[in-house]
């Protein structure tokens, strides 16, 4: 995600400085005028806003913290947006971090796969001062079709980003437990989702979603099961400190994990859907399950 979102910021006119932890990773985006930088405090040096999107907590932490992290880089006065998906917790230390070094922290996670993130189509929710938000906002305007401030606490943008990611997962596991019910019924998966998103499920989700499961399209992965996985641990954090009880999700965590167990880590988390049908075969001809 974030190699095609720093593209959109060179491709808008915008002085860009990358570093990645796998540095050959952004040779394209110094080809099309990036310069690249050899840790995250030298990529930070002379930045005014710097942008991180990274793969989890731990590696936000990692890039962030220590005599080369953005913190130790960034002058007083500069700005980080986070654009990763992590624990409400972590943008709070974050935030505080960056004020007792006289930074701004700004938590921007986003709804959209990699082919969004590449046209502009993201949505970001932005949570932190309103300053700061609207300080990057012009930039945050390459990266996504719309912005959306939810709260002035940096967590608040992070709680929101889990709770889509779960109603996402609940709606792919809702909807192939359906196809497969369907298919027991004789009813071909595409005849099934057509009938579903010319009616009562005309959404992104249910179209691009139900595509991929019709087509059995898991690999590349767009967004991998166990990220998946992480972010439903992180959505389960939350919901207990809240003393909210969600059952749902305890379905939709057993069904991650019994995804991983059968096809790896690596496989797209939407063939969680896929699942139910996968579980019916099995049974019908349990010797292709030996």
């Amino acid at each position: 995600m974030g190699a095609p979102m720093a593209a959109r910021l060179v491709a808008a006119g915008h002085r860009v400085t990358v570093w990645n932890r796998s540095a050959g990773r952004t040779a394209p985006l110094v080809e099309a005028g990036a310069s690249v930088a050899a840790t995250p405090a030298a990529a930070t040096a002379l930045a005014q806003i710097v942008f991180t999107m990274l793969t989890d907590d731990a590696a936000l932490d990692a890039v962030a913290s220590g005599p080369e992290g953005l913190i130790a880089g960034m002058a007083p006065g500069g700005l980080h947006v986070s654009m990763s998906t992590i624990a409400p917790a972590t943008a709070e230390r974050l935030a505080a971090a960056h004020a007792a070094a006289g930074q701004a922290y700004v938590s921007a996670p986003v709804f959209g796969r990699p082919p969004a993130a590449a046209t502009g189509a993201l949505f970001i929710i932005a949570s932190g001062a309103e300053t700061d938000i609207s300080r990057a906002a012009p930039l945050l305007a390459a990266l996504g079709q719309r912005l959306f401030p939810v709260g002035s606490a940096p967590g608040q943008a992070n709680v929101v980003k889990l709770a889509g990611n779960f109603m996402i997962m609940a709606a792919i596991e809702a909807m192939g437990e359906a196809i497969a019910v369907a298919g027991q019924a004789g009813i071909a998966p595409g005849a099934f989702l057509e009938v579903l998103t010319g009616t009562l499920f005309d959404s992104p989700i249910y179209r691009n979603f139900g595509a991929m499961l019709v087509e059995e399209r898991f690999h590349p992965a767009g967004f991998r099961a166990a990220l998946g996985r992480k972010d439903m641990r992180l959505f389960a954090e939350v919901a207990a400190a809240g003393q909210v009880a969600a059952p749902f999700l305890t379905i939709i965590e057993a069904q991650l994990a019994a995804l991983v167990a059968r096809h790896g880590p690596d496989i797209d988390w939407a063939a969680i859907g896929a699942l139910p049908a996968e579980v019916a075969r099995s049974a019908h001809h349990p010797e292709k399950d030996a």
